[in-house]
């Protein structure tokens, strides 16, 4: 039988730092304001398209693993925010990395990425692939609306991979599980896509909704079960998981969680405060950086849940192989910045407030 082990793993976080005392430079509120409702003290603005941050955290992984991207059998991206949605952009990583096979881009919001090592992990024990790329890459300040405070101060961008690879070794990903709530669909959306009227100018004024209170309550319990039926299903209970790597949406909806499912916080990592919510790239850039702050050790069971919108869910049990250092660093890198974050999204922040001062 086939295992599915990650052998390498890369981020990419664009310079360029939005804090909370930015925000309160353009609208009503305050870093403390911020922190205690969501943890979140920053979060960085892109100045690049979608896939160039995807394809700096390929090559990170890639090189972590000790592979060449010709190697690779398929290339899973998750993203929200692509910068075309014909083509996929996985193809464009896929030309980036010089990776000559499969490559699809999913959409399953914040799960996304756990979506994506699911069914990786299946192909992989199936005998279809060998090796596969994972990738998680949001630009969500695409679709801010800055005048709107309940979601301008909770998403930034980023990137994360991991690279699956077939191994006789037991371990790897021990089981996953995904689902969708479509009752609440409504709760977290923004109406960009086909069905805008492409003639009305308004349909430009496309952002993020969200029904804050309807989020945490179905994302803990969306995750919660899950994580519990994962668990179950292969025979383990939350005593024999070591680490748990929550999506990072919220540090109430994390504390809320660890809680209930009765984890010791000391067990659950936590990087919101650095990132704010980067939906499908959270748990990637999680797990760069726990290993980084040596938060993962070999031979560790590691349990991984996210939910978005959808509204989805998903959770992952795995357990960590020996090696924690990559065997190779990539010298991939974004191309540098010369605006500030507050210039970067200037642009957007004096129209949505125009329009908010001076409605139709």
């Amino acid at each position: 039988m086939q295992y599915a082990h990650i052998t390498g793993w890369g981020k990419s976080v664009p310079p360029a730092t939005l804090t909370n005392e930015d925000l309160a430079t353009f609208m009503e509120t305050t870093d403390e304001w911020i922190k205690t409702r969501t943890g979140i003290s920053k979060r960085n603005i892109s100045h690049v398209n979608t896939s160039e941050m995807a394809s700096v955290a390929a090559k990170h992984a890639l090189a972590a693993a000790g592979i060449d991207g010709s190697e690779l059998d398929l290339i899973i991206l998750a993203t929200a925010s692509p910068d075309t949605l014909i083509p996929n952009i996985a193809s464009k990583v896929q030309a980036d990395i010089g990776a000559t096979c499969g490559a699809f881009d999913i959409n399953a919001a914040c799960s996304g990425f756990l979506y994506g090592v699911g069914l990786a992990s299946s192909m992989i024990k199936s005998g279809q692939s060998k090796k596969i790329l994972i990738i998680g890459a949001e630009r969500l300040s695409f679709y801010l609306d800055w005048s709107r405070r309940e979601t301008a101060v909770l998403f930034g961008d980023g990137a994360g991979a991991v690279v699956l690879e077939a191994s006789n070794q037991p371990g790897g990903i021990l089981g996953y599980e995904i689902n969708n709530d479509p009752e609440g669909r409504d709760i977290l959306k923004s109406d960009f896509g086909s069905k805008m009227d492409r003639l009305d100018t308004d349909s430009l004024d496309f952002y993020i909704h969200i029904n804050g209170q309807d989020v945490f309550k179905r994302a803990i319990h969306g995750m919660g079960s899950l994580s519990n039926t994962v668990l179950e299903k292969c025979g383990m209970g939350i005593d024999d998981v070591d680490f748990v790597i929550p999506h990072q949406a919220n540090e109430r909806i994390i504390d809320t969680l660890i809680s209930r499912m009765k984890i010791p916080k000391e067990k659950a990592f936590v990087n919101i405060a650095d990132y704010g919510n980067t939906s499908a790239a959270t748990i990637p850039i999680a797990i760069c950086d726990a290993l980084s702050q040596g938060k993962i050790v070999p031979g560790q069971t590691i349990l991984s849940c996210a939910f978005g919108a959808g509204l989805t869910s998903a959770a992952v049990l795995f357990k960590w192989g020996e090696r924690i250092t990559p065997i190779s660093v990539s010298d991939a890198n974004l191309p540098p910045c010369d605006k500030t974050a507050l210039e970067l999204i200037k642009p957007a922040v004096d129209y949505f407030f125009n329009k908010a001062n001076n409605p139709k």
